[in-house]
């Protein structure tokens, strides 16, 4: 099954049989205060210098979240999307937990975007999935409902089985719903991304769609986080994960050395022109810091 995303002049395919893909999360100002100061002071061109960054280190899709609190979001992400695809014709990933917003950024956004996200919650069923038919775009699904985030993988698809068949009566066809299973810190709970894991695979089993992780949310409390993150997205994409919401420059090279050993890079190719990039993307951004 394909998902198929478009920008002003790029088409990415999301699928089991295509390498993995990676939707940069940089342009979220949750955690991040540089970003959140340079949205409510308009300063966009930091903005800028994260799309150039993200797309340098690999991301073949980027996610636009301007949530700041006070900051007219309807208002800013035109302005956004704007300069965004101003630089890159790299697809979209549009990122609010507002109807407004999602509409407001969805009308100038252009190709074929995909909305993140929608979930069980009767809510947000009712407020995103309409919004998403009526523009043509792909959304995420993720496997939570009015009762919260579900204990057990079989509970989680159940959920994934409800926002399929929901959007299905409204016209949006299954390749154009990514699911994304939710992933939780080991810290709080031991077996939270072995549920994760075990839904991965039971997503792919039962409806084969693509699926989504924020994979980074795994090592949240915990010391050396990245190599956490990496043991943990190594083995998602093995059970067949398609695409990330996560940092390119610190998850590229695990993401096409896993593919790679997964037989989907012939003569290893994309990994060994990766490793080009990321070693002169690693020196200006070094030039940079002296």
């Amino acid at each position: 099954m394909h998902t198929i995303l478009k920008g002003k002049a790029k088409e990415i395919v999301i699928g089991i049989d295509h390498p993995f893909v990676m939707i940069g999360e940089k342009i979220n100002p949750t955690g991040r205060k540089k970003l959140a100061a340079a949205l409510t002071e308009g300063n966009l061109d930091y903005v800028r210098q994260l799309v150039e960054s993200q797309i340098a280190w690999g991301a073949e899709i980027l996610d636009i979240n301007v949530g700041v609190p006070g900051l007219d979001e309807v208002a800013m992400i035109p302005k956004i999307i704007d300069l965004v695809t101003s630089i890159t014709d790299t697809p979209l990933c549009l990122d609010s937990g507002n109807p407004e917003v999602l509409a407001a950024g969805l009308a100038v956004t252009p190709g074929k975007p995909l909305v993140n996200s929608v979930s069980g919650e009767e809510k947000r069923l009712e407020s995103v999935l309409p919004i998403v038919k009526d523009r043509g775009a792909a959304v995420i699904g993720l496997t939570m409902d009015d009762n919260g985030i579900p204990a057990t993988a079989e509970e989680r698809v159940a959920v994934a089985e409800k926002i399929i068949e929901r959007a299905a009566k409204i016209g949006i066809p299954i390749e154009d719903i990514i699911i994304d299973p939710l992933v939780l810190t080991v810290g709080s709970d031991p077996k939270a991304a072995l549920v994760t894991l075990q839904t991965v695979e039971l997503l792919r089993r039962t409806f084969g769609v693509n699926i989504n992780l924020g994979a980074s949310n795994v090592s949240f409390g915990l010391p050396d986080r990245l190599t956490i993150n990496q043991a943990f997205l190594t083995l998602a994409i093995q059970m067949g994960a398609t695409c990330s919401i996560t940092d390119p420059a610190k998850l590229g090279m695990t993401v096409r050395a896993t593919d790679m050993l997964l037989g989907r890079d012939d003569n290893s190719i994309r990994y060994l022109k990766y490793f080009r990039v990321a070693e002169k993307q690693k020196a200006l951004e070094a030039e940079k810091t002296v």
